[in-house]
């Protein structure tokens, strides 16, 4: 596989992961009064804008973008659910929440470097753009730490 669509497809992934996650979060604690739920909401609809940007650019490529597995997804909910049983406060689901885009902005970045010289210089655009809108959700949810 090329580097571009190596790329495509990891941006792809993370977005669906993260989207699935954080929709995971945000219905575990629908019932409650959490100040935090704009925040997550924000972030499922910037992993949206990069899902159907990467399936975009993938499609034009003729490659369909894989989901992540459903034992992961199912993995990962119950991990989620847990965590917020043992503290729903604000502050640990931020925590939570920049843990998650750490990890998805760390993996880019390696990506970034590793393909810089080889990818196309729009999939590097976008995979650069990914990674500033996470890092600013992460500084807005810094003032709930």
């Amino acid at each position: 596989m090329n580097e571009n669509l190596e790329l495509l497809e990891f941006i792809y992934k993370t977005s669906d992961m993260g989207a699935s996650t954080t929709t995971d979060l945000l219905n575990t604690i629908k019932e409650k009064d959490n100040k935090i739920k704009k925040e997550a909401e924000d972030i499922i609809k910037t992993y949206e804008k990069y899902l159907k940007e990467s399936e975009k650019l993938l499609k034009k490529s003729k490659t369909k973008g894989e989901d992540e597995n459903m034992f992961t997804k199912a993995m990962s909910t119950m991990g989620i659910k847990k965590e917020i049983k043992n503290d729903n406060s604000d502050a640990h689901l931020a925590d939570m929440l920049i843990q998650g885009l750490t990890m998805g902005n760390l993996e880019i970045n390696k990506r970034i470097e590793n393909y810089k010289n080889d990818a196309d210089r729009n999939t590097i655009s976008l995979a650069k753009n990914f990674v500033k809108d996470f890092e600013d959700h992460i500084e807005t949810l810094k003032e709930y730490l």
